[in-house]
């Protein structure tokens, strides 16, 4: 993505084709780089946690996929996405079987017109951006 701002947006899919893994629940993870004009496949992620307690489940998922700005499911619920958002991660829920397809066009519409400042902020996370280091010094 020439002169983008490149950061991992990731959805729970089973199939690569359709978002249909409840975050707490799925096992596979597809990661997407995803700019205004283009988006490409970067990997897919398998989360296997043998914890025996919820919690570390759902926080060994979050650690692993803590590199993503975006992590689209068809449900998360409110202990994950407060562990997702922990680490400077927007939890998005999207229904049940909405095409990863779709969804990339959706958010390349929001990056091309205006982004909400949190999504540019979070863009700017991994290059040391002095707006974004000062806005959330103190923010851990």
């Amino acid at each position: 993505m020439s002169g983008e701002i490149e950061r991992d947006r990731l959805f729970t899919t089973s199939t690569g084709v359709i978002v249909d893994g409840n975050f707490r629940k799925s096992n596979c993870y597809s990661i997407w780089d995803i700019g205004p004009d283009e988006s490409y496949y970067v990997s897919t992620v398998t989360i296997t946690a043998n914890a025996d307690k919820e919690d570390e489940r759902i926080a060994a998922r979050a650690e692993a996929l803590k590199e993503c700005v975006i992590v689209g499911a068809t449900q998360i619920s409110g202990p994950a996405a407060g562990k997702l958002v922990a680490r400077r991660i927007h939890p998005m829920k999207t229904g049940n079987g909405i095409a990863v397809e779709e969804l990339i066009g959706k958010l390349q519409g929001v990056l091309k017109n205006s982004p909400a400042p949190w999504l540019r902020k979070a863009q700017h996370r991994d290059l040391g951006s002095p707006d974004y280091d000062s806005e959330h010094q103190g923010h851990a």
